[in-house]
Order: C-alpha cells, then sequence, then structure tokens
C-alpha cells in the first residue's frame, strides 16, 4: 500500500525500533542527498549533542538552487516553526535527518503522516529533543517529480501551518517528555 512518505518514514522507524538500532537516517529517494553526507549528520548524535539532526542545504556559503516559491514556501515554514519551537530552524523540509536511540523511539509512534517534516520538527522540540542542523551539500532532485505542485503549494502551506499550530497546542497541553 501507499502511505506516502509519513507512514514510509515511520514504518522505516518502527523496524529501527523493534530491531533495537540506535540510530535511524532518514533519506530520501529523489537524489537530493547524499551518502558521503551522512556522517555529518551522525557526529552530534554520536557526540551526544543532539537527539535528532537535520541536513540542511541553507548553513552553506555556497547558494543552493531552489525554485522561488519552493523557497518562498520554506521561509514561511522556517518561520513558523523557529517561532514555535524557539530557535532557528533553516530547512524544515529536509527529508534528510537522524534520529537518537530516543527519537526515533518516540518518533515510532508518533510521527505525523501528511506533510511530517515541518511537523515533526515542532513535536520533537516541543517534547523536549534536542534538535540540530548541519550544513550538508545536496543535489538538485534527480528522479521523481514533488508532490507539490503549484496549485497544491497554497493548500499544502495552509495545512502544514495549521498542523505545526494545532501540534504545538496538543504537546503544550500533554507536557515535555
Amino acid at each position: 500500500y501507499n502511505l506516502g512518505i509519513g507512514g514510509a518514514v515511520q514504518a522505516g522507524l518502527l523496524f529501527a525500533e523493534r530491531e533495537g538500532y540506535d540510530v535511524a537516517v532518514q533519506f530520501d529517494a529523489d537524489g537530493q542527498h547524499r551518502a558521503d553526507q551522512v556522517h555529518f549528520l551522525l557526529e552530534p548524535l554520536f557526540e551526544q549533542t543532539a537527539d535528532a539532526v537535520i541536513g540542511s542545504r541553507f548553513l552553506r556559503e555556497e547558494e543552493c538552487r531552489v525554485p522561488p516559491m519552493r523557497r518562498l514556501g520554506i521561509a514561511v515554514l522556517r518561520s513558523a516553526s523557529s517561532f514555535v519551537v524557539g530557535q532557528t530552524i533553516t530547512d524544515p523540509t529536509s527529508g534528510f535527518r537522524a534520529y537518537s536511540r530516543a527519537a526515533l523511539t518516540y518518533l515510532a509512534s508518533e510521527y505525523p503522516h501528511d506533510y511530517p517534516e515541518p511537523e515533526a520538527v515542532v513535536s520533537l522540540c516541543r517534547r523536549g529533543f534536542r534538535l540540530r542542523e548541519v550544513a550538508v551539500q545536496m543535489r538538485e532532485r534527480q528522479a521523481g517529480r514533488s508532490s507539490i505542485t503549484p496549485l497544491r503549494s497554497i493548500y499544502y502551506m495552509t495545512k502544514v501551518l495549521l498542523a505545526i499550530g494545532v501540534g504545538a497546542a496538543r504537546v503544550s497541553a500533554r507536557g515535555a517528555r
């Protein structure tokens, strides 16, 4: 069954949890992410300075080419995510991530389904997990197409911003871990 990106990532996290893995790496299949950059994600986990690490395309000195409308959408989500979690998140839509045992265990049962990357950032931070971004090199998409077409982008932004707000309120009501 096609469960979407949220279901696919959660299935991987459930597998990692059940098999006793200490670390899980999320790596999109569109060819943007580079295997030679994974070590940058793992370093903060091994140094125990983070529970979750995002590979950011926006922390490098050289400009990352992102289409203007996508860049605008990322900027809006960056602002919303950063405001809610109280720390700057430069690339909340990045699907290049690594999780510690504690974070992957939490996400195995609580991973968002629709547009999960920005929601997961908020959920992790609001539950007290230490989130860190690291600079990575990414390529332009090598395969496939984004499910977010120009027409769907308004719907996507509205839904994600609403989900971030609801997620922040829900976690606040439950309290931190």
